[in-house]
């Protein structure tokens, strides 16, 4: 489609680079005057989504890399650290981290479009098996980085998928000593995962140029799925497409704003803000969302070798989608039965997605097994079958007659399509329910944090008041490691002084050393020195507090949540409700009972508290009326001493929060208004062409 190039620049210096480097007339063949079907819709705006999350996940990266170390003691320590003292690291670590989501979706979409509109036919095999290809490699390096803050959930389920490869005859156990660097998952494999997961984005990136290559050879595919015929049927790539192109990654650059300046961890899991322990697993481990239907078919066949190969398989089965589907019309939008099962087919993929999150068990499984067979049902039967049965409508002769009768029906949602989604929102309401009630622990009442919202700023009245709770009553058993008493002073925080700091900091003692004399001492606290832990090591804290050692604060808020369920968690996203952890911290701390109800038993040493996982809890009641007194009148209840020690808890986890949500209006407007812009101008450029 993008033969030779006959651009010539007007510039003496680019005429003297063109002559022996044409680069500028490639460009100018490929990007500026290669034709385009004029009747793409948005839908094809995704290709351009996806090259720019791309550079956006490596320019990142990259940075990210300058400050991360790939060391298993020091790693979640050094992502910390990242968020809290680079300048704008919460910045980085939010886009990195939201933009791999991000990119998934975008993939899904640009995936399930080729899909729809039969944008793997003949002559676009080659097309898309190298987009199949980078999918592989895009689920390869999201699982390395998903390994590299090292938290709990990224340690387990490094453990776990690695594992898999164990279930291969002959050279499994061999293959999964090689990605482990050893006998169990540990520094070698960070190490390993940290190399690839920096190198993979290059190599997609390069596998990005022959898809891109391969989309000139062939040309884009259409909606209606006719070839162009004559210059009427297409329009110059700039400014056509590149001005639409432009207005819809401003859309998307909302949603993306969205969650890296108002839900940052809503796509996330608490469990990996928890440092990894490998003597304590998660009760539940899952990967990211973005592999929970992959997940739900490993784990719907019990054979664990059949289990990898089936994961595996749903993959691979992409790559022979151009012969397995012969039918001669492209789009699913002349054919009324593969447009109902195409739809059916999404929602199975959206009810796997949401198997592999639940536990492996009851009901679960039976409905992961049907979807399971439903999955590989659609592309070895009911792909191959409508090719022969099927009746399509007329397709257009060209495109220019296509734009100008405006054929095809434009409603995609089906009856049956909706019926599905009906009992699809019945299933999970109701084993939502169920699971609840198996957690065997109330559900925390929610509170009105001044921190939440998109304007949410902290109190500082609160912040000062959850401080000295935190000093008179935690600090003899919890630590706040991530915590310098500078950041006491620094603007979003309390509200001290520099002064004021330093003096607080100045009634602490921090060991130091060694001296010349080669001995430890102790001196008096510096603003830049961080919290000190009340014990000198795990041991000792679990010594002192009958074998539970106490958490570190610092990320409390973060690390601690629980499911809000279905239809909740979808409210969540539009209200920007996010204080679970919060929420549950406060609980917590009110949910302590001197008595324990009839039917429950707890272990000795063991204090009851309904809000707690299974009611047992190890720390005894840590708060009582007037155990602290407050300067400036606040009541001095349990119910106050715990929302303001949350609020302070939640500020040692986000520190930056209000920075972030007052950057986070600015780029909105921004976004908006040049979302606008970029749509009155593709509206002024297309006009003509319409």
């Amino acid at each position: 489609m993008s033969g030779p190039s006959d651009y010539q620049p007007s510039n003496p210096a680019l005429q003297w680079i063109e002559r022996r480097l044409p680069i500028f007339g490639l460009i100018h063949s490929s990007f500026v005057a290669y034709p385009t079907p004029r009747n793409l819709n948005y839908w094809w705006t995704f290709g351009a989504i996806l090259s720019f999350m791309l550079g956006l996940q490596i320019l990142t990266g990259v940075i990210l890399a300058m400050h991360y170390t790939p060391n298993a003691d020091l790693a979640f320590k050094s992502v910390e650290l990242i968020v809290r003292d680079v300048n704008y690291g919460w910045l980085l670590r939010n886009m990195h981290a939201v933009g791999a989501s991000m990119f998934f979706v975008a993939v899904y979409v640009h995936m399930f479009r080729g899909l729809y509109y039969g944008s793997f036919k003949e002559p676009r095999e080659v097309l898309w098996i190298l987009g199949v290809i980078i999918y592989l490699l895009m689920m390869a390096t999201g699982f390395m980085g998903y390994v590299l803050p090292w938290g709990q959930m990224s340690f387990w389920g490094a453990t776990v998928i690695t594992n898999l490869f164990s279930a291969i005859p002959y050279v499994g156990e061999s293959i999964v000593t090689l990605l482990w660097g050893g006998y169990s998952v540990g520094n070698p494999t960070l190490n390993r995962f940290f190399s690839l997961h920096y190198l993979l984005p290059f190599v997609i990136a390069g596998v990005v140029v022959l898809h891109v290559w391969a989309l000139h050879v062939a040309g884009q595919n259409n909606p209606d799925g006719v070839e162009p015929k004559s210059e009427k049927d297409t329009v110059p790539f700039t400014p056509h497409a590149t001005i639409k192109d432009m207005f819809g990654v401003a859309c998307f650059m909302l949603l993306y704003a969205w969650f890296i300046f108002y839900m940052p961890n809503y796509l996330g899991d608490a469990d990996n803000y928890i440092p990894a322990n490998p003597g304590v697993t998660p009760p539940h481990i899952v990967p990211e969302w973005y592999y929970l239907p992959f997940y739900a078919i490993l784990r719907s066949i019990p054979n664990k070798l059949a289990g990898v190969i089936a994961m595996f398989g749903a993959i691979i089965i992409l790559c022979f989608l151009p012969w397995l589907d012969s039918a001669r019309t492209r789009s699913s939008k002349y054919r009324p039965l593969a447009k109902q099962f195409f739809w059916i087919f999404v929602v199975v993929c959206i009810l796997l997605g949401y198997l592999g999150a639940q536990p492996p068990e009851g009901i679960y499984v039976v409905a992961g097994r049907v979807l399971t067979v439903c999955y590989f049902a659609y592309f070895l039967i009911v792909l191959p079958l409508l090719a022969r049965i099927e009746k399509p409508r007329p397709v257009p002769n060209s495109i220019s007659d296509a734009v100008l009768v405006k054929t095809g029906s434009r409603s995609t949602p089906m009856v049956s399509t909706a019926i599905v989604l009906a009992l699809a929102g019945s299933l999970f309401a109701s084993s939502i329910d169920s699971a609840k009630a198996s957690e065997g622990s109330d559900t925390p009442p929610a509170n009105k944090w001044s921190f939440s919202g998109p304007f949410g700023k902290f109190d500082r009245g609160a912040l000062q008041r959850g401080l000295k709770v935190y000093k008179e009553v935690c600090a003899s058993c919890h630590g706040l490691s991530y915590i310098a008493f500078r950041n006491l002073a620094e603007p979003g925080g309390p509200g001290y002084s520099v002064a004021q700091a330093a003096a607080f900091a100045s009634e602490y003692k921090v060991k130091e050393g060694p001296n010349d004399a080669g001995d430890m001492f102790e001196r008096a606290g510096r603003p830049a020195d961080y919290f000190p832990s009340p014990f000198p090591n795990e041991q000792a804290a679990r010594a002192a507090n009958g074998g539970a050692a106490p958490p570190d604060l610092s990320l409390i808020t973060k690390a601690r949540s629980y499911k809000r369920g279905f239809p909740w968690f979808i409210f969540d996203f539009f209200t920007q409700y996010q204080e679970q952890g919060p929420d549950y911290v406060a609980a917590v701390l009110q949910g302590f009972e001197d008595k324990v109800p009839e039917g429950v038993t707890i272990p000795e040493g063991s204090y009851y508290n309904k809000y707690f996982p299974g009611h047992a809890i190890k720390m005894p009641k840590p708060l009582s009326d007037g155990q602290v007194t407050y300067d400036d009148g606040s009541p001095t209840t349990v119910a106050q001493y715990s929302k303001d020690v949350t609020t302070f808890l939640m500020w040692t986890a986000e520190p930056h929060m209000e920075a972030r949500k007052r950057l986070g209006f600015q780029v909105f407007v921004f976004l908006i208004i040049f979302a606008g812009l970029m749509y009155f101008t593709k509206k002024k450029v297309w006009a003509a062409s319409h």
